[in-house]
């Protein structure tokens, strides 16, 4: 898939996978190594932003991918995350969706909203809000089928 497939058509909280299409190389090539996971791996699809026009600049819509959290005894010291634009050359893939019945816990930033928490049900939901206390966030349980069209959203607002 493309990246402008992911951004119409994947729903918050898909596991998705990107790739450059090039072959790991072996191990010993470190530094080939190290380049290849760059345009390679999986993330956890956690926003999706319109594109932007202005009077003199353009702006592609974006997605980011949650790719790992860090820390160490129970305190997080670094958040990965990857900003993909539509136009991004890499391959992508829905490995993952969110199942029916599963609760994301959004927060609206500007005119999209964030992930900031799939749980397994609405009671482990809202134990997640009331101990992170994300003021503002709402939660929202995952339909069957869970269906994005964020393209005609865009052409709406247009």
């Amino acid at each position: 898939m493309s990246a402008k497939d992911i951004y119409d058509t994947a729903p918050l909280g898909s596991i998705i996978r990107y790739s450059n299409g090039e072959p790991r190389p072996p191990e010993r090539f470190t530094r080939k190594v190290k380049a290849w996971e760059n345009e390679n791996g999986t993330g956890r699809l956690v926003e999706c932003s319109p594109g932007r026009d202005g009077a003199t600049y353009r702006t592609p819509a974006t997605f980011t991918l949650h790719v790992g959290t860090y820390g160490s005894g129970g305190t997080i010291i670094l958040v990965v995350r990857r900003v993909y634009m539509v136009e991004s050359q890499l391959q992508f893939e829905v490995i993952e969706r969110p199942a029916a019945g599963m609760v994301r816990i959004l927060t609206k930033i500007g005119d999209h909203e964030e992930l900031q928490h799939l749980a397994e049900d609405m009671p482990a939901a809202e134990l997640w809000r009331a101990r992170h206390g994300y003021p503002g966030a709402r939660c929202e349980t995952v339909e069957d089928p869970d269906l994005v069209d964020r393209a005609a959203v865009g052409r709406a607002a247009a």
